[in-house]
């Protein structure tokens, strides 16, 4: 079975993502930790392997009902910079008035 394992501080949930036999305590010993989710970050940080995640599916493994929302739920890309504009560089002209002279060399 897939599921989740609680980790981290009293009021401070955080979870690893483990295979683990069925029978097994929540936190008990697993087979594999295949990812982490921490719910207390905006939006909720999910890291998931997902080649093992399939990997343990076809050897029949179950996914619990939250593990199944969380794997199902559309992978958040990292905001991608915003490209920048090719800047066009200034062009220079040079205004000179046709009566000024030149300012004599120092």
């Amino acid at each position: 079975m897939i599921r989740l394992a609680r980790v981290g501080a009293r009021k401070q949930p955080h979870y690893r993502v483990v295979v683990i036999e069925k029978d097994r305590a929540r936190n008990g010993r697993s087979v594999e930790v295949v990812g982490t989710y921490n719910p207390r970050t905006t939006p909720a940080s999910l890291d998931l392997k997902r080649d093992r995640i399939d990997f343990w599916v076809g050897k029949g493994a179950l996914l619990s009902e939250r593990v199944g929302k969380l794997f199902a739920a559309p992978v958040a890309e990292p905001a991608a910079p915003p490209a920048a504009e090719p800047v066009a560089e200034p062009t220079t002209t040079s205004i000179t008035e046709p009566d000024a002279e030149p300012a004599p060399a120092a």
